[in-house]
């Protein structure tokens, strides 16, 4: 490495992130912008260790000591040739990802470990501000047209891929406007859409059609998509929401998240508000948190969005509670390095304001004469082992009443939409909902899927590597054979 004792010079530094009350104010990016001097310094903590185990913490298998060594040395043209190897949007993962690659770094061993995730932002800004981010056009085409359905990060991925073995590929989206999750799902504070148009462009111009306001299954027939392609694949995610079927549940003010967050994304970006994914008007109206008491139901990343989002819209109280029970501040024994760690993490939407709770199970929404919900009722949980697995017990007289006005359901998702396009198509599904797809191809031989339609609910980085993966099966389904970058098998990643 450049700078082999890095690791003992320099201490582990995050970007610097705009004041708290500043920024709940709009809904740009909370980073401030990378300095090339600090993405060198913390590069430089990359200490060379025998065996990287942060290229097995990686879904994408990103070579990360050899990127590093790269920014440590300025040279941000061989750093971007290396990173975009193996990952085609870095710009969404140096924002977005969990870092699991982080948690399996050597050096975190008994330090901090290296920001992987920061050096990879860095990168890719720097690839982009000095021109080296370019379309790269085939230069001959198979004859081979692929259909991609769902344009979120696997569906981008196995698009940038297959375009890029010579297959004219059309990407469908149900949406207005191409992303997926990343889109409407994602806040603009986290990750500006600004992001995904210049990246969009790159891709447009390599030859790759998008379509969008085209909902596959309806629009255009399931037949007609096989009729008319060599290929399709489906990369639709994970969209039937967990619902919480307890008393109340149709009161006015118990909603999904992401009805909540996809509306406020339309509103930064300037797009009709009240129009959902599918053209139609949302059921339930303008969501917003202003001068509300607002719960969020779920502990996850979804839930951590809504408490961002609601904040900025000058809730008079946010409150997000778990059923699970709060985890350790440090790394838990059941999940020693490398792997990723069960700890408890606190995102930047908690620092802006939140109260925050655990083992806690929600019993009731309760109404008033009107049908506006009014307060949710709740119980304090106790977690036991019986016979080697753990069951909740409720707490004798926890059981009480909390003012709310806006309850954010934020417990995941179970599968895939099946009505329509799955059916219609006759795709196998598993034990959990999700399409059947070994090494990618489905029950039709010529239809394949990636991403959360594939594995489930699941993080971006794992999208991408999806839908990387299963565009080079997918190539040598209708070559014979793939030329496309294959991944190491990875033996960490178990996120």
């Amino acid at each position: 490495m450049g700078k082999p004792t890095g690791f003992l010079e320099f201490e582990r530094e995050l970007p610097k992130k705009r004041p708290a009350q500043e920024r709940i104010h709009d809904y740009k990016e909370i980073e401030m912008p990378h300095q090339e001097a600090d993405s060198q310094k913390q590069a430089a903590r990359c200490m060379d260790c025998g065996t990287p185990f942060c290229h097995s913490g990686c879904p994408l298998g990103n070579i990360i000591p050899e990127f590093n060594d790269a920014v440590y040395e300025q040279n941000w043209e061989y750093a971007y040739e290396i990173l975009s190897s193996t990952n085609n949007f870095p710009e969404f993962t140096g924002r977005i990802c969990p870092a699991p690659c982080e948690s399996a770094c050597v050096l975190g061993i008994n330090k901090p470990p290296v920001t992987i995730e920061f050096i990879e932002k860095s990168i890719i800004e720097a690839a982009f501000e000095r021109g080296l981010v370019k379309p790269n056009i085939p230069a001959k085409r198979t004859g081979k047209k692929v259909a991609i359905v769902g344009s979120g990060p696997a569906g981008m991925a196995a698009a940038a891929q297959l375009n890029k073995a010579g297959h004219w590929v059309t990407v469908f989206e149900r949406a207005d406007q191409i992303g997926g999750l990343v889109r409407y799902g994602i806040p603009d504070f986290k990750l500006e859409k600004r992001v995904i148009d210049r990246r969009l462009a790159v891709m447009e111009a390599e030859g790759i059609v998008f379509r969008t306001n085209t909902n596959v299954g309806v629009d255009i027939k399931a037949n007609e998509l096989l009729d008319s392609f060599d290929l399709v694949m489906l990369t639709g995610g994970s969209t039937v929401p967990r619902d919480l079927p307890i008393p109340g549940r149709d009161l006015k003010g118990v909603h999904f998240a992401m009805e909540f967050l996809s509306q406020q994304n339309k509103r930064v970006s300037g797009t009709p508000v009240m129009i959902d994914h599918t053209g139609t008007p949302y059921a339930n109206g303008e969501l917003l948190a202003t001068g509300k008491n607002v719960v969020v139901i779920g502990g996850g990343d979804t839930g951590s969005d809504c408490v961002g989002t609601s904040n900025r819209h000058g809730a008079t109280s946010i409150t997000q509670i778990e059923l699970l029970p709060m985890p350790p501040k440090e790394r838990h024994e059941n999940t020693p390095w490398p792997h990723w760690p069960m700890m408890l993490r606190t995102s930047t939407s908690h620092e802006e304001g939140c109260d925050r709770h655990w083992s806690i199970n929600t019993k009731a929404f309760i109404g008033d004469e009107a049908g506006n919900l009014k307060a949710l009722r709740l119980v304090n949980l106790e977690w036991k082992s019986e016979n080697g697995r753990m069951q909740m017990v409720e707490v004798p007289g926890s059981e009480r009443d909390i003012p709310c006005e806006l309850a954010l359901l934020a417990a995941g998702f179970l599968h895939p939409q099946r009505n329509g396009l799955l059916t219609d198509l006759g795709v196998e599904l598993d034990e959990r909902g999700n399409v059947k797809a070994t090494h990618y191809q489905t029950s039709v031989s010529k239809v394949f899927a990636a991403g959360d339609m594939r594995r489930g609910q699941s993080l971006v980085v794992w999208a991408i590597s999806e839908g990387r993966e299963a565009a080079r099966a997918a190539d040598a389904y209708l070559m014979g054979e793939s030329q496309l970058e294959a991944k190491a098998q990875s033996l960490f990643a178990t996120v």
